[in-house]
């Protein structure tokens, strides 16, 4: 039995191990959690027509949207580890995990196997453009004027822009009204309309509207000044230093167990991706960050700090599921 056993030990591997080096044998899904045409969709679609150039397999993207993308975490924890299905993971993969805690949904670091980080999503502080609000400190000292007066939308609860004006609010002791929309387009409408004061919105395709005087650029949260808008103060130059440090990365994982040198192909076919020209063009024009992606161990790292940074930030501010 024992040499039965051995033997079919090592069957198993050298399968295995033939798997991994016929890998991809067939397209590859890549699961992003929210809307078709939103900042997570488009920048996954640009990294996975490189990535199926590199791999030699389609990467096709796969919209698996709600619950702030719990559902396509979930189906990609329950995939099979064998580099077919991953996950486009934004501030929700860590987010959900806290906020849910009680729940357990999942681990961010242990029911996943990193692949790499792929870019930075840094917001811009918008209000309508006849605000009485000119810098972040006008819209701070008005909410310590009346507070609850002043609201701030967001695509969700939980999102990078609640998180960040309430972040705001913990760091300049202030009382602000919260009001949630199911997406970033109906929360920058209401902005726009003057009905609530004001909201932090990703970079993509935004610049148009403040150059046309449809909105006000309060701040970026960039650690400098952003070359669309360089006339608008950082949030450290606004009296927030280290905010930069609470902005948004997007980044690829597999299901735990994934083969390493699958892990090692899909890694080398994200940062080929992110070392195009073009790529880093386009990204760029999206408002994203690119630093090269990273290695497994780097953004497995990274997602650790990530979560305990925002751990911090959803405890102090009171944040909680909805």
């Amino acid at each position: 039995m024992t040499g039965r056993f051995f033997l079919a030990c090592i069957a198993a591997l050298g399968g295995a191990a033939a798997s991994a080096q016929d890998y991809p044998a067939k397209p590859v899904r890549l699961l992003v959690g929210f809307a078709a045409g939103g900042p997570t969709d488009v920048i996954a679609r640009v990294i996975a027509q490189d990535m199926a150039m590199s791999l030699g397999q389609g990467v096709v993207v796969e919209n698996k949207t709600g619950a702030n993308a719990l559902i396509a975490t979930q189906e990609v924890r329950r995939a099979a580890p064998d580099g077919y299905t991953l996950l486009m993971t934004t501030l929700s993969h860590n987010v959900n995990a806290i906020l849910l805690a009680d729940q357990k949904p999942y681990d961010p670091i242990k029911d996943f196997a990193p692949i790499s980080l792929v870019s930075f999503l840094p917001l811009v502080m918008v209000t309508r453009a006849d605000a009485p609000f000119n810098s972040v400190q006008d819209v701070v000292q008005a909410a310590k004027a009346k507070p609850g007066e002043v609201s701030y939308a967001s695509a969700g609860n939980g999102g990078s822009a609640h998180l960040a004006a309430a972040l705001v609010e913990t760091l300049s002791g202030t009382r602000m009204t919260h009001v949630p929309f199911r997406g970033n387009a109906p929360a920058l409408t209401e902005v726009m309309a003057g009905r609530v004061s004001f909201m932090f919105y990703p970079m993509v395709g935004i610049a148009d509207q403040v150059a046309q005087k449809r909105l006000k650029a309060l701040a970026v949260s960039t650690e400098k000044r952003h070359p669309d808008y360089p006339a608008v103060l950082t949030m450290a130059e606004s009296g927030f230093p280290g905010f930069e440090q609470y902005t948004q990365g997007l980044g690829v994982v597999a299901p735990a167990n994934t083969p390493a040198p699958v892990i090692d192909k899909l890694n080398a076919a994200v940062r080929a991706s992110l070392a195009k020209p073009e790529t880093k063009d386009k990204l760029k024009g999206l408002g994203a960050i690119t630093q090269g992606g990273s290695s497994p161990a780097e953004f497995r790292a990274w997602l650790q700090t990530d979560a305990e940074r925002w751990a911090r930030v959803i405890k102090a501010a009171g944040v909680r599921a909805e």
